[in-house]
């Protein structure tokens, strides 16, 4: 991975005639497209305008003002360039007025911001403590933000959500919502640790790996593609594949495109009756059972 500072210009074109004012040409429009392999809500094309507040080089300017250089390949950052997709997400999970959201891994804030404009109230889990400052810096001291400099996947969620859930709801059943542009190293954990939390949450929508969405949005027990991981997702919710979010939407470029994909998240009521013929258990293969029941105990 190479500095910000020699990413925030464009390759070196050959030098124009004199009568040619030397012009910088814009970075490429990053864009949203739909698979037409999955099952998945009808989307067009969205393109990058000269209006999206959390582009390239507002992004590169972001981390050059907590003096960071180089996204932390450790941590899995790639930032998000395109706020188009931010709606995206935020559209997905039906984010409105007075929702209490679980953001993880902020990064500069652009989703963030899309979350709070819809009016929620954010859970920004931050594990980067420069990146943290960094989104503090930014929106400043608002009630409907709440930073915790903390790692996920240590992060007791329950113990956080459920007392200002009950508070903020006076006492009424109130759920929170999970909306984030994931680190792509931790989606398969992250997934384990809150899918079963559906006494907390009521959705997660997650900006993913295209190839970890699919597989994870995969229902159907008769594919060779279904694994331990999906009879897991299967049973403690609904999952669906959203959008393709392409690489070029991201900075630094990873080697594989993104995708958006939802999981509703079940009731302990609505949980398949292992026991039962009938159950969705049954219907699996012996051997997915048993290896669905060493994926949990492995944790």
């Amino acid at each position: 991975m190479v500095a910000l500072t020699s990413l925030s210009s464009p390759p070196p074109r050959p030098p124009p005639s004199p009568a040619t004012p030397r012009r910088r040409p814009p970075p490429p429009p990053p864009h949203v497209t739909s698979s037409p392999n999955v099952r998945s809500r009808p989307t067009t094309v969205v393109s990058a305008t000269s209006g999206v507040t959390d582009g390239y080089h507002s992004t590169i300017r972001s981390l050059n003002s907590r003096g960071r250089h180089v996204p932390r390949k450790s941590l899995g950052q790639n930032y998000l360039l395109n706020s188009k997709v931010n709606e995206e997400l935020v559209a997905a999970a039906g984010v409105e007025e007075g929702d209490v959201v679980l953001e993880i891994g902020p990064g500069t804030g652009s989703l963030t911001a899309a979350l709070l404009a819809a009016g929620a109230t954010v859970f920004a889990v931050e594990k980067d403590k420069h990146m943290a400052t960094l989104v503090n810096d930014r929106f400043g001291s608002t009630e409907q933000l709440k930073i915790i400099e903390e790692d996920i996947t240590k992060f007791n969620v329950r113990s956080h959500f459920l007392p200002f859930l009950e508070e903020k709801s006076r006492h009424s059943k109130k759920y929170a919502k999970v909306v984030s542009n994931l680190p792509f190293n931790v989606s398969t954990d992250v997934v384990k640790l809150l899918l079963p939390m559906g006494d907390v949450f009521s959705v997660m929508v997650l900006l993913l790996q295209d190839e970890t969405a699919l597989r994870l949005a995969d229902a159907s027990i008769q594919t060779p593609e279904y694994r331990p991981i999906n009879v897991f997702v299967n049973f403690y919710s609904e999952p669906e594949y959203k959008l393709k979010v392409e690489r070029t939407n991201f900075f630094p470029q990873p080697k594989v495109d993104g995708a958006v994909i939802s999981f509703k998240l079940k009731n302990a009521g609505d949980y398949p009756p292992v026991g039962s013929h009938k159950s969705f258990f049954s219907m699996a293969s012996h051997i997915a059972y048993r290896s669905f029941l060493y994926f949990c105990l492995l944790g």
